[in-house]
């Protein structure tokens, strides 16, 4: 089994194919960057392509399965950028996938899909995917569900697989994900379980979140598999403030939404932090999400719990780990945090 991965070198897209080049089914692993890694692993070769413009097509052309992760978070002040990668990009990878005749394309989707929902009790796959219009990533990941329709509509021989993980964390990741949305000013030194001062317990707040491994398995079986469909995917426990305050060794401090959206947003336009605050509405949002259907039809399961994903999210912040990939590397100090200045915190990618 010949596979792409898109994206292959970010957060998900590592823990994908090192989960592929495990599996001794899969012979030969394509990976589809921006920017080519440091970082090799067997059985791989990379390719440098950027989804908004490149001939997809023909990286695509013998391959037996697409992995779609490709996604651009930033920058956030320019939401027509990040339409033209995010959504146009997908709808090219999709085209291209049509026209190589690859039979199965597996595409990250996410819960920023989804409408908003019940925090008491859990949804499954059919809870509607309208997104929630303040954020740009709930808008994209909406929209790109409704090309999809269209497009398994269009191609009822391409097996198509909708991903809806929830938030995503490993060690790996966390210097990326500071960058993305918490920006320079954060200090390492206080991101660490007994040095945080309290943990907002604002109404709303309750998030799934798993590891990066598990997800990557997920893919991996989601490929493998003759399957179809949209799954979930999360760990357990849900997580709400008092859990996140009793992993990360803190208390927790009643914040009225409104305020806490204000914060997020005063931050925002002073550029004092990358994330818009329409993430932080988005989040507070989404539905609870069922995951018996990835448990019974892929037969997946999860191998950490989520106080394990938040727990190795926080050491990496505070190590300021990484990996050789462009997305994931690791803090190198004031230099680099100036050079994240000089993108505007959250005007540039």
């Amino acid at each position: 089994m010949r596979v792409v991965v898109v994206g292959a070198t970010g957060n998900v897209g590592t823990s994908v194919v090192r989960a592929l080049a495990a599996d001794g089914g899969v012979t030969s692993i394509v990976g589809v960057a921006r920017r080519l890694p440091g970082w090799r692993i067997d059985r791989t070769d990379w390719r440098q392509a950027d989804v908004a413009t490149a001939d997809l097509t023909r990286i695509f052309d013998g391959a037996d399965a697409v992995v779609h992760l490709a996604w651009l978070f930033q920058p956030t002040r320019d939401p027509a950028t990040t339409w033209r990668a995010n959504v146009l990009g997908s709808m090219r990878v999709f085209r291209a996938a049509a026209e190589a005749g690859v039979p199965a394309l597996v595409h990250a989707s996410s819960v920023g899909a989804y409408s908003p929902g019940p925090k008491d009790r859990p949804v499954d796959e059919s809870w509607p995917t309208h997104g929630w219009p303040g954020a740009a990533y709930g808008r994209e990941k909406a929209y790109v569900e409704r090309v999809l329709d269209v497009f398994e509509h269009d191609h009822p021989n391409i097996r198509v697989v909708r991903m809806r993980p929830g938030f995503i964390f490993q060690r790996a990741a966390a210097t990326e994900q500071r960058r993305l949305f918490a920006g320079p000013f954060l200090p390492r030194r206080l991101v660490k379980a007994g040095r945080i001062p309290f943990v907002p317990d604002i109404p709303g707040l309750r998030l799934q979140a798993l590891h990066a491994e598990d997800a990557a398995q997920a893919y991996r079986l989601a490929v493998v598999k003759p399957v179809r469909g949209a799954f979930n995917l999360a760990a357990e426990p849900v997580l709400d403030a008092y859990e996140l305050a009793r992993v990360l060794d803190t208390r927790t401090v009643r914040v009225p939404r409104g305020l806490a959206t204000a914060a997020v947003a005063a931050g925002w336009h002073l550029r004092l932090i990358p994330a818009a605050p329409g993430l932080l509405e988005l989040a507070l949002r989404v539905p609870v999400m069922k995951i018996d259907r990835a448990r019974e039809v892929l037969g997946w399961q999860p191998r950490y719990a989520s106080e394990e994903a938040i727990r190795e999210l926080f050491e990496g912040l505070h190590d300021g780990a990484g990996m050789e990939t462009a997305p994931l590397a690791p803090d190198a100090g004031p230099v680099a945090r100036v050079r994240e200045l000089a993108t505007g915190i959250g005007g540039r990618p």
